[in-house]
Order: structure tokens, then sequence, then C-alpha cells
């Protein structure tokens, strides 16, 4: 692709940078979306709440407050096209104090004025709702539009249905430098150079490292690390919506909530941090399990199954980055998408489209564009007839690979066989599940590990664990004659 020039060129493969491929893929375009992992979101995107915020918190005027309220509105449509989990399941942020109480009116003003449905809760109506929460509860702002999804499978299925409808993605491929020769901009990556028009950086918590590339900027990303707990799903009602806490200057603060597939997730913690360190460490979770039990006090933590953690791209503007380069309008950053973003992130999609990348060129319509992803069959969410119909058509439905959470040969194969499949132990972890039970892989991972060097025709020991270089088999034995 060394002499091919793009349209569009994308840096990053998260949920901001893959919706944008997404809804460019609509008009005939050519269009490649970069990224320096070996797969779709495999940075932030993979390791946040999951929660699809009702947009009452942000502060009115901001992008945030803009994008968050639109986005969620564009959740109902976008989970049916791209078949993705997702329950509208509502949030409450609780006052344990009395004088917390007109934080909570604060909070139901700004909504108004945001033009987010809210109802405040007295104590009673709110334990009704949710019988766990700590009984000094004193009242709550419900929310009836925010809700969770599967945040893996919102990334690869929007790039599974980008490619669908044309768009190119390169794996592996970490951007170096960018120059501009006359009208087109030169990116170098590991991998080589790619000429495009246009160049929209969604490059996360790198976003002002790949912006310096092109010209100074005022602005920077600090990273945020957040830390979380994920309970086995072991059983239902410890809470039926999100639970938060009073928002503070970090942030939306540690909530506990249900996730799609029924565990319960708890966190996160906001601590400046590194842009590659993800580690946990005991203190940040001690603070997570005391904040937490605060609002629901019987948390079965002895339940936990993992920890893990997640960068959050904090700007020092405060508010979303969605503009042209200052001198040059064919370099568009999206940069400071943190929470809301995976809320905001279809809304910030069209705008990125519709306002900026329209008035550069002339965009029609691909006539040939299809919305929807194939319809995946999930074993876990089947009843025993419907199970029994999977199977009878593909008998490799019936074959279980992963049992703790019940996950099939025939899942792991259609994954394969799609558009954007995995090439890691991971990749077939975020898509399918298999490894995110009790047993964390200790069991499935060496069959999905020979899976996929089937599938691929390689050595198990080229079978990554997640990037590339994180082999998890150093060699093979000889067989013994």
């Amino acid at each position: 692709m060394a002499n091919q020039i793009h349209d569009v060129l994308i840096i990053g493969a998260g949920v901001t940078g893959t919706l944008i491929a997404r809804e460019l893929s609509k008009y005939q375009l050519d269009v490649v979306i970069v990224d320096k992992s070996n797969d779709a979101g495999n940075q932030t995107s993979s390791a946040n709440s999951a929660i699809i915020h009702s947009g009452y918190d942000p502060e009115p005027g901001t992008l945030k407050a803009k994008f968050n309220v639109l986005g969620n509105a564009m959740y109902p449509q976008l989970v049916e096209d791209l078949d993705v989990p997702f329950i509208n399941c509502g949030s409450l942020t609780i006052a344990i104090e009395d004088e917390q109480l007109e934080t909570l009116k604060q909070l139901a003003e700004r909504s108004k004025i945001n033009g987010v449905e809210v109802k405040l809760l007295n104590k009673e109506a709110v334990l009704k709702m949710e019988p766990n929460i700590n009984p000094l509860v004193k009242g709550a702002l419900y929310a009836p539009t925010a809700g969770i999804i599967d945040p893996f499978n919102l990334v690869v299925h929007a790039m599974e249905n980008a490619i669908d409808n044309g768009v190119t993605f390169l794996r592996s491929h970490e951007v170096i430098n960018i120059n501009k020769n006359k009208d087109l901009y030169i990116v170098k990556t590991n991998k080589g150079e790619l000429m495009a028009k246009v160049v929209i950086n969604a490059a996360g918590v790198k976003a002002d490292k790949i912006a310096s590339m092109v010209e100074s900027i005022d602005w920077a990303i600090t990273p945020r690390k957040g830390e979380y707990y994920l309970l086995d799903h072991y059983a239902p009602g410890l809470v039926n919506s999100t639970i938060f806490p009073l928002p503070s200057k970090k942030g939306k603060g540690v909530l506990v909530s249900l996730t799609t597939a029924g565990n319960y997730i708890v966190g996160p913690s906001s601590e400046l941090s590194d842009p590659d360190d993800v580690s946990t460490d005991t203190l940040t979770l001690n603070n997570i399990k005391q904040a937490a039990t605060l609002m629901v006090p019987s948390i079965p933590f002895k339940e936990t199954i993992r920890v893990f953690s997640g960068l959050r791209a904090t700007c020092t503007r405060h508010d979303f980055i969605i503009e042209y380069a200052k001198s040059d309008n064919h370099f568009i950053n999206v940069a400071g998408i943190e929470s809301p973003g995976l809320a905001s992130s279809p809304a910030i999609a069209e705008y990125v489209v519709n306002e900026l990348v329209k008035p550069l060129m002339q965009l029609k319509k691909n006539e040939k564009f299809n919305p929807c992803v194939k319809k995946y069959h999930r074993m876990f969410y089947l009843s025993e007839e419907e199970k029994l119909e999977v199977i009878k058509k593909d008998a490799d439905y019936g074959m279980m690979i992963c049992n703790c959470e019940h996950i099939s040969l025939g899942e792991i194969k259609d994954a394969l066989s799609r558009s954007c499949p995995p090439v890691s132990i991971k990749g077939v972890k975020r898509r399918t599940r298999a490894g995110f039970g009790k047993c964390q892989g200790g069991f499935c991972q060496p069959k999905v590990l020979m899976l996929l060097a089937e599938h691929y025709g390689v050595s198990p020991t080229k079978i990554p664990l997640n990037d590339d270089g994180s082999y998890i088999i150093d060699h093979e034995i000889k067989e013994a004659k």
C-alpha cells in the first residue's frame, strides 16, 4: 500500500476511531485505519466501566454534555445494527448524608439544562429499587436512559462493519512520524509509509504525541488510571442499576454495576499515571473496596475473579477536543475522549464526518452500505430450546470450549471467520468470553491457543496472549520416537 493514496487515514482503532471509520464507510471513500496494537479496541476501549451515561453530569455547554446526550440517544439503534449486548438498566447517583441532598438537586437542575430525563427519589423509593443499597441512604438521582454495554464487541463489531463496507484495517502499525508533502500527509509507521489527503487523530492516551508530530499544541493528555474489581456472575440482584456516588473533580467516582454478561464490576480509581502503566496495587484496590461498600455494604468481594486497570485520556482542557489542527484543516484531532466518551462516541463520529470531513472533500453515498453485521449465536443467552435448534444446524455449537462461560467451538469458529477476526488468545476472549469465567482461562486457554494455531496454520509458539510478542509457549518439545 506504499504508493496508494488514501482519502482518509485514521490513527487509533478504539471506540471513537472505529465508529468514525464506520461512519466514513457510508461514502465512496478510500479509508484506512491503523493501530499500534494487533487488534481493535485493545487499549482504553477494552478496560473501562462499560457504562452508557445518560448525560446529566457534564458541565452544560461543553462538548462532553453535547455529545453525551446525542450519543446516548443513538445507542438503541446502534446496538441493534451491530448486534452488541446492551441493557438499559438506568443509573442511581446516591446521597448518603443529608447535606448531599442539595448536590443531588443541583445535578437535577443541570440535567434539565442538558436535556436529560431524571427523577429525584427519596430513601424509600431508592431502597425499593435497590434493596442492597446502604440503608443510611438519604436519596438518589435516577437517570432512566443510562445503560450498560459489552464494550469489547461494540468496538470489534464497529470495525467489522466498517471493513465489510470497504475500510482497510492495518494492525500493529505504530505511527512514528507525520510529514506533509504538498496536499498529502506522509504517515510513517513501523511497517512503512502511508499517504492520505486527510488524517484523523483518534490515538487515545497518545493523541497529544501524534498531534505534536504535526504542530506545536497548547494542550496535553494526562492519563488517569482506573483500577477495577470484576466479580463472578454468582447470583442476580446485588444491584439492578448502575450505582454512582456524587461526582467529584476526579470523575464520577467508584461505581457498582452489572455487566451485560451478569458479572458485577466495581471501580474505578482515578489517579495520574504513566501512559503505559496498567498495573494494579493493593492500596488502591482497598480504597475502591471501602468506597464501594459505603454504597452497597453486601458486595461479596470473595467472588472476585480478577482485578484490572485501564487508562483514561484526560485532557488539560477538561473537555473533548474535536477540531482541525491550527496549521491545517486536513489534520483533525479527536482527543481527550475520556468519560463520557463511550456514550458520546457515535455522535462524535457523526459530527467528525458531517462537520469536519465533509467540507474538505465531496462525499458520494456508498449505495452498497449495510449498517448491520451478520448476527452472532451467543449460546450463553439462549434458552435450552434455542440452543438445541442451533446445534441441530451446526454440531460445533454443542462442543464446549469454555465451561465457565459456556462458550462453544462454533462461537469461536464464527469469530475467526469474520472480517475482523481475533489473532490472539485475548482477542478470542474479548469477542466470545472464552476465558472470562471463574478459572480465567485455566482450562480453556490451551484449547483456544491450539484453535488459533490451527486456523492460522502456524506453530503454537507464534500465537500471542495479547499484543505481538506476548507469547506464552517458548518452544515446542520434539516428540519422542
